[in-house]
């Protein structure tokens, strides 16, 4: 069952009908925009819920410059309010659904033209609409709708910088705004040339054309690290060709698949039938990039690239700014019709990735002034690149139990470990059969941080035995965290007091050239002195500690066997002293949370933190005869174990 005019005819006013363009676009001095509702179906399953049936459905966004400025790189968000899924959108690419179709679109989408950016004015076009305007047909799914309601976004609106949409009108099928251009918006870059001013975020992509030719041109590829808190480990880069691109080849970094069926088999075989595929790289239309090893730096043949081949190691600039950068080249193929030299697009849809790292929301290629280049020849001039493109991400906040890394806490009045929630980096990777994924995390004694989780259960029955506590057969499952801090409080006095920070590394990658990151809300002014590692007070972001290794130890090792076939496995550590004073720091009380870190990062990924502080309240004095006790329970429990 569709419905489209005639579902219009029954919800339109008379006056208004969904097929005419509305008349405020005749007195919209800016950005002209609508969204038309077209039509929907069910599809399959029927269901008798209302709120389960998905539909399937069409409708259209128009963007039109009506006013007298070029709108460079336009983005559009559309406020989507019906667990839309997105299946097709034409002239445009999502910037933060997920990247390629179909995208989860429910709590709604921004997206950036392509292959059109710009949208010229009618003064410089002679009225013509291909120019100054784009119009965005979409394809998806909604559900929970009743049959005759029209499901219209919540919103739409320009997000460029320095324009304002303040009044959306709607009819039954249709949506429009005027968006203007803000007259005190004082644009952070100026920039007169032809394409947009660049901009800056946490991590920045350029994207250059250095040579072109009839089917093919070589690239350059530059990754700038801005963020203090950013770095990356083993980096992999992903980007999808949007045109039939192949890499040929590539200097200063590889593809980790190597191979050309896809060529063959694909549109690049029967455009190009009497190529060569033999040599080619990659063929993927999503390839996943790496950074070339140390060793091959100055080979002839793939390296010899300034800035290439650290193993994938791109730091932040606050420990080195000359390893803040990496640079790779590479030859890419085209196929008819974009084979002349003078039509080049880049790859869409960018994202970057690490080991241990932030997560990265990433822009859409915006086309920039052409990056000029010193001479290679040593000469007092600058050579310029074909064309240039940028991309620009920016970290993003760890989903809920999609944490890289956690924190514990331990302090000298608590017997506890308090430690960081279950499944906190997730649980898709373990037999939850075995273990509750939705229960609260158990207080752990402090020696069962110093194993690895699948042999902590002995030692937290035995803690619950020995506080006359009750706890579930089938316990909490562990927070499955590759790397941990803890944080403990060593001492605290009427002039300062001290912490001691341990990091640990439970996988079996080392990593080199570490850093953690430290925020606090009232004690960062007393921070003093670390002992054993580098610390730096950052300006930005506020109240932060950037903290890294020593020379000599910059290798924070991973987990290795124990001393013999019995023994748990170890993990790799590093740890120090942090001293802190309470000068003119009024109302500062360590026991109840000022003397934790309210955000804990390592290398660049946001650790999640416990839910609570150590209780001092509940604070007792383990005897050794309760020390005894506690060996004695461990020891019948394991024996239980055995015989059961």
């Amino acid at each position: 069952m569709c419905y489209g005019d005639d579902l219009a005819d029954d919800y339109a006013d008379d006056d208004e009908k969904a097929s005419s363009p509305p008349p405020a676009q005749m007195n919209c001095n800016g950005v002209f925009l609508t969204y038309t509702f077209t039509e929907r179906s069910k599809e399959l399953p029927y269901l008798k819920n209302v709120s389960a049936q998905s539909w399937a459905f069409k409708s259209s966004a128009t963007i039109v410059n009506t006013g007298l400025q070029v709108v460079k790189a336009w983005k559009l968000f559309i406020g989507f309010q019906h667990r839309e899924i997105l299946v097709s959108a034409n002239n445009a690419v999502l910037v933060d659904g997920g990247g390629d179709f179909p995208a989860n679109v429910s709590k709604g989408a921004t997206l950036a033209g392509y292959p059109t950016a710009d949208l010229e004015t009618s003064v410089d076009t002679a009225a013509d609409y291909t120019k100054m305007s784009v119009q965005i047909d979409f394809t998806g799914t909604m559900f929970g709708m009743k049959e005759k309601a029209i499901p219209l976004p919540k919103s739409i609106r320009l997000v460029n910088d320095g324009w304002k949409c303040p009044k959306l009108t709607k009819y039954s099928t249709y949506m429009y705004s005027c968006c203007r251009l803000d007259p005190k918006y004082k644009k952070k870059n100026a920039n007169s040339g032809k394409y947009a001013a660049k901009q800056y975020g946490d991590v920045n992509f350029m994207y250059d054309v250095l040579k072109s030719y009839e089917g093919s041109y070589q690239a350059q590829v530059t990754i700038d690290n801005n963020n203090p808190l950013s770095c990356f480990d083993n980096w992999n880069l992903t980007w999808e060709w949007m045109r039939g691109e192949f890499i040929y080849s590539m200097r200063g970094a590889y593809t980790r698949k190597i191979d050309y069926s896809e060529c063959i088999f694909g549109l690049q075989g029967q455009y190009l039938s009497g190529f060569d595929f033999s040599q080619a790289m990659n063929c993927e239309k999503n390839p996943v990039i790496s950074d070339l090893p140390l060793k091959r730096a100055n080979d002839s043949n793939v390296g010899l690239i300034p800035y290439c081949c650290r193993d994938g190691s791109i730091l932040s600039p606050v420990m080195d700014k000359s390893k803040a950068r990496s640079i790779f080249q590479l030859r890419v193929y085209k196929i008819p019709p974009d084979v002349s030299k003078t039509i080049l697009y880049p790859p869409q849809n960018w994202n970057i990735t690490s080991v241990v790292s932030a997560q990265y929301k990433c822009g859409p290629p915006t086309r920039v002034d052409p990056t000029a280049f010193p001479d290679a020849d040593g000469l007092d001039a600058q050579t310029y690149a074909v064309a240039s493109w940028q991309v620009v991400c920016n970290m993003t906040k760890p989903e809920k139990k999609r944490a890289k890394c956690c924190v514990s806490f331990t302090a000298y009045y608590s017997d506890a470990a308090v430690p960081c929630s279950t499944c906190a980096c997730g649980c898709d990777d373990i037999n939850t059969d075995k273990c509750n994924p939705d229960a609260k995390a158990l207080a752990l004694p402090t020696d069962a941080l110093l194993v690895p989780a699948e042999n902590r259960t002995l030692k937290i029955k035995a803690y619950a035995a020995l506080k006359h506590k009750q706890i579930s057969k089938r316990l909490p499952c562990p927070d499955n965290c590759g790397v941990s801090v803890n944080w403990h409080i060593i001492s605290d006095h009427k002039g300062g007091w001290t912490a001691r920070m341990t990091l640990f590394n439970w996988g079996d990658t080392p990593f080199k050239d570490w850093f953690a990151a430290l925020q606090f809300k009232k004690a960062f002014a007393g921070y003093s002195d670390v002992y054993s590692f580098n610390a730096t007070k950052l300006s930005s972001p506020k109240n932060t500690i950037f903290i890294h290794s020593l020379k000599g130890m910059e290798y924070l090792v991973a987990e290795a066997n124990g001393s013999s076939s019995s023994k748990p496995r170890v993990p790799g550590k590093q740890q120090s002293v942090i001293g802190f004073t309470k000068k003119n720091i009024e109302g500062l009380n360590v026991k109840k949370g000022d003397g934790f870190p309210s955000k804990v990062f390592f290398n660049g990924a946001e650790c999640a933190l416990p839910g609570s502080f150590p209780n001092a309240a509940a604070t007792t004095s383990v005897s050794s005869m309760a020390v005894v006790f506690l060996s004695v329970v461990t020891f019948l429990l394991m024996m239980t174990d055995r015989f059961l």
